[in-house]
């Protein structure tokens, strides 16, 4: 018995370094192979000429055009793969018309390897359903896997998005890493609340912290980012 062919997918992000990070997660994914990467709008329809592909991982903020500017030509075109949109926009209007176009699931930046393999392994589920729905509880199964779990609660004290603005800083100062009072002076947080969100981000498997020595007295503790692996 052969394996089944693996689903097709182009990477379309216009920052080269985040475009290598989402290839390397897509990849890292059983049953998903990237056949393509684009980092305009444009190399993104030359590429979908070339070569056929299932799934499109989607930023919208592009220099050449929005996401969904190039969905809805894409579609015009009689391209039919499917779309899951990478975006750090929030804007519900613009979740509605991706919708319409073929936008099967968001992803909001900065995001982790394991919500990205949450959505395409749940998007895998819902491709493989096969044969006819016995009733409206099937149908609305096969919808419900393409749905996200609920997040996991936070520790109480910790919010969304003060976290998601110490992950961005964390992310940016990545290789050298922040210490706690630096990571504060950025965020404008107390050393003591941005040492929480940090400390939380270790035990996620999200950062790692090591000692720097160098100074008289108990050294400082360094907060580094976690690159995929």
């Amino acid at each position: 018995m052969t394996d089944p062919q693996p689903i097709r997918v182009l990477v379309v992000e216009d920052d080269p370094v985040a475009a290598d990070a989402h290839v390397l997660y897509v990849n890292r994914v059983q049953g998903f192979e990237v056949t393509a990467t684009a980092h305009t709008a444009a190399e993104a329809r030359r590429a979908l000429d070339r070569t056929p592909v299932d799934l499109i991982l989607l930023d919208l903020n592009l220099p050449d055009g929005h996401g969904l500017a190039l969905a809805r030509t894409l579609r015009a075109a009689g391209h039919r793969a499917d779309v899951i949109a990478v975006t750090s926009a929030r804007d519900l209007a613009v979740v509605r018309e991706g919708v319409s176009l073929g936008v099967v699931q968001y992803v909001l930046k900065p995001f982790t390897f394991a919500t990205l393999r949450d959505r395409l392994t749940r998007y895998a589920e819902f491709r493989t359903a096969a044969g006819e729905a016995t009733g409206q509880d099937e149908v609305d199964r096969a919808l419900a896997t393409l749905r996200a779990p609920a997040p996991a609660a936070l520790p109480k004290g910790l919010s969304g998005p003060t976290l998601e603005k110490v992950t961005r800083t964390l992310q940016d100062a990545a290789p050298d890493g922040l210490t706690a009072a630096a990571t504060a002076d950025t965020t404008g947080l107390s050393r003591i609340t941005a040492r929480r969100y940090l400390e939380h981000l270790v035990t996620t498997g999200r950062a790692a912290r090591s000692p720097q020595y160098g100074h008289v007295g108990r050294p400082e503790l360094i907060y580094r980012w976690l690159p995929p692996s």
